[in-house]
């Protein structure tokens, strides 16, 4: 084991060890114990390492248990949940649940929104992925025949760096137009790189499925119909951190595609993403390379 390979097996005992213990104070002095590291100096290895302090860290792991609570009906009231989480009042709790979610506990209960949960908690996920490598097994490729699919088009062009607006404008669109992703699946078409060295030259559409007489709003945005086109395709599923599927598609690309003697069909690399209704469940995604 090499000396960087230690130092990340002693910051994942860290995150293991407050999965296991939200419910004890877990301060700066506890965490840095638990990794062996001195206490001045640890936040700034956990951030520099994780991308995230460690105190907002433990917050998003206590209220991502409380979300599950809330859904699940394993409390009886908000209160009990806001306890639970480290919060002493009920109104301290919901005010910071609003900022991460953009819900109030109660309005999340009874009807929660997925998708800005899903974002909020991709930290906690990230995190790990920052110090384990992925590695994709070319048995887990499948390649199957695939149907049409009829979708509704937002793009995206130019800077990669606008792309978080613009998939907030997809998301409020396709509330608006009543196009929830239990019922409509979510689609994205990579016409580019991830990071191409011209950042102009960045291309991706983000798409929801319509059934064949399905009728919609644009509601002024510039929203088109379009196909993706049945054929068969090289499908690889990523489980957990779906933020970035760019390693996923790269070893489609470098080492599936040459060993599999396949050839690609003119259409581009896409993504199907799934939302789980039980946030214990990790998202997941499907990555299609279509194939002659």
């Amino acid at each position: 084991m090499t000396a960087l390979d230690n130092y990340h097996r002693r910051m994942l005992r860290v995150l293991d060890y407050i999965e296991k213990h939200l419910d004890d104070d877990l301060d700066l002095e506890t965490m840095s114990g638990v990794a062996a590291f001195s206490k001045f100096h640890f936040h700034r290895q956990f951030k520099a390492l994780f991308g995230v302090s460690v105190h907002r860290y433990i917050q998003l792991a206590r209220l991502r248990r409380a979300s599950q609570q809330l859904v699940d009906g394993d409390a009886d009231s908000v209160t009990d949940v806001a306890v639970g989480a480290g919060y002493s009042a009920p109104d301290a709790f919901a005010r910071v649940f609003r900022q991460r979610f953009g819900q109030s506990p109660s309005s999340f209960r009874r009807s929660p929104d997925w998708e800005p949960w899903l974002a909020a908690i991709r930290p906690l996920n990230i995190a790990r992925s920052k110090v384990m490598q992925v590695i994709f097994d070319p048995d887990a490729v499948n390649v199957r025949q695939v149907s049409p699919v009829r979708i509704a088009i937002f793009e995206h062009r130019g800077d990669p760096e606008g792309i978080d607006a613009t998939i907030q404008r997809f998301i409020a669109w396709r509330k608006a137009a009543g196009l929830s992703p239990r019922t409509s699946p979510t689609f994205s078409i990579w016409h580019s790189e991830r990071r191409p060295a011209n950042p102009a030259e960045y291309a991706i559409d983000l798409c929801v499925g319509l059934g064949a007489d399905h009728a919609f709003e644009t509601l002024g945005q510039p929203v088109k119909v379009g196909e993706i086109p049945a054929g068969r395709c090289a499908v690889l599923r990523v489980t957990g951190d779906t933020h970035d599927l760019e390693p996923a598609a790269l070893f489609l690309y470098r080492e599936w595609l040459p060993a599999s003697g396949e050839e690609m069909r003119d259409f581009p690399i896409y993504c199907q993403r799934f939302f789980p209704e039980d946030p214990g469940r990790a998202a997941e995604a499907d990555i299609f390379l279509p194939l002659k």
